[in-house]
């Protein structure tokens, strides 16, 4: 029998909590039930396992991030867009470290296409890389230089990574201008010119 109050949604808020303090992969499911008082067992009737909460907890992660990447970019394009999708994202992973991680988790290709929030990622990432005049195969080759370079960056910068005396947030700011240079002057894939 499910614990009164306690619901799929509640258990997947603590999960987002208890990324951020402690870390993602110390998020598993006797760790909730501990947080709600409750036997393990007593989980099961809202989420399947812990790949499931882990799923449901990369879908909420990734519906926050793009939101808030979506309300930077609105209104702007080209090294604007960039700099504002750039800098949402760094401020999200950095301000939630265990959502974050739980974003780069790999998902079933099926719960992709029916994710509203991953779908929006895509149409506002895409969106702005367009802008750029850049078409397919290329915009694949574009996203994923970004999120590597993205995802770096933060890993890097939340692990203590840059021990030289430069300033971080003006390297980071130098690294988006040479992003912005680098799709500007993208290397197009043959096919894929006007």
């Amino acid at each position: 029998m499910a614990r009164a109050g306690l619901t799929a949604d509640r258990l997947v808020a603590a999960a987002a909590e208890l990324a951020d303090e402690a870390g993602f992969d110390n998020v598993t499911l006797s760790a909730l039930a501990r947080r709600f008082g409750v036997k393990d067992a007593s989980l099961y009737s809202h989420v399947r396992n812990l790949q499931d909460l882990r799923t449901r907890l990369a879908l909420l992660a990734g519906g926050e991030m793009i939101d808030e990447i979506a309300a930077a970019v609105a209104g702007r394009a080209g090294k604007d867009a960039l700099a504002a999708f750039a800098g949402a994202y760094r401020a999200y992973a950095l301000a939630h470290p265990g959502r974050y991680a739980a974003t780069q988790i790999r998902l079933d290709q099926a719960l992709v296409t029916d994710s509203p929030a991953l779908r929006r990622t895509a149409e506002i990432t895409y969106g702005m890389l367009r802008a750029y005049g850049l078409k397919e195969p290329d915009l694949t080759d574009a996203v994923r230089l970004l999120r590597s370079t993205f995802h770096g960056y933060c890993a890097l910068e939340a692990g203590g990574g840059f021990g030289a005396p430069r300033d971080v947030q003006r390297s980071w700011e130098r690294a988006i201008e040479a992003l912005h240079v680098a799709l500007e002057n993208w290397p197009r894939e043959e096919g894929t010119h006007d």
